[in-house]
């Protein structure tokens, strides 16, 4: 069973943060923060300087985490810490993912790119600007170095729903709104007919991410699905506390986390 199928077991919750934001070294003490306070997997945002998909909160934690000179290499190098442990903390044995964009991958070298997510664990990759009809650019590269490439279904995939479910992968990432991310007052989608039409053709996972950021709003969406996704939330909390954040990030995630698994 791989380390997301296990993630899955029970309803997951699944926080995000923007690599860099504040420092390099604060994002991988938050990331431990988060794994101890309950995170079933995580992602990891690749800072990029035209990240499509994201409203101003995340796009304004990509900028600052850009602004300190943070590189992909650096990103790795932190991953590989947290896999590894040290006298201090224990090895992050969780799922964690990049959440990332095709061009810094391209840029990077897709091959080079795979080789070091295989060889520092990360367990698959998150990437808004690539359709789906268009994964096989990096498909076959990404399985021969066993990363998932996590496919989205949003409002407006009803068509393709049956298509993108056969052949997904992780888990699916399903999208509760349109737009860009960010923190929604309410979520009015129909996301139980979205995930029943997906569990029609496909036993893969799937967790519901975009605009969450209450527990009783991670607990419905919980609750119809197998897990919550939350960024824009968390990203908020390091934009207000900067390198102090750590104790609001473990009292959000507790809170969240325990939402998820009543659901």
């Amino acid at each position: 069973m791989s380390r997301i199928s296990e993630a899955f077991k029970n309803k997951a919750f699944i926080p995000f943060i923007t690599a860099g934001d504040h420092g390099i070294e604060t994002t991988e003490r938050y990331i431990r923060a988060m794994v101890k306070a309950g995170a079933d997997l995580l992602e990891i945002g690749i800072p990029f300087s035209d990240p499509t998909a994201e409203g101003p909160v995340i796009q304004a934690a990509s900028t600052r985490a850009l602004s300190t000179g943070v590189k992909i290499d650096d990103i790795f190098a932190m991953v590989e810490r947290l896999r590894k442990g040290d006298d201090q903390h224990e090895a992050i044995t969780i799922p964690l993912l990049f959440m990332t964009y095709i061009n810094p991958i391209f840029v990077y070298g897709k091959e080079k790119f795979l080789t070091n997510c295989e060889k520092v664990g990360i367990d698959g990759l998150i990437i808004p600007d690539t359709p789906f009809e268009e994964k096989g650019e990096l498909a076959d590269v990404a399985k021969a170095h066993g990363v998932a490439i996590i496919s989205l279904i949003a409002p407006t995939s009803e068509n393709r729903i049956e298509m993108i479910a056969k052949e997904a992968e992780g888990f699916i990432y399903c999208v509760s709104s349109l737009g860009v991310t960010g923190v929604r007052s309410e979520i009015k989608t129909d996301i139980k007919s979205i995930v029943d039409t997906i569990r029609k053709y496909t036993d893969v996972p799937v967790a519901v991410g975009f605009g969450i950021s209450t527990p009783e709003q991670a607990g419905k969406m919980a609750s119809i699905s197998d897990g919550a996704i939350v960024g824009s939330a968390i990203v908020k909390i390091v934009a207000e506390h900067g390198t102090e954040a750590e104790q609001a990030l473990v009292d959000y995630v507790t809170s969240m986390k325990a939402a998820v698994a009543q659901a």
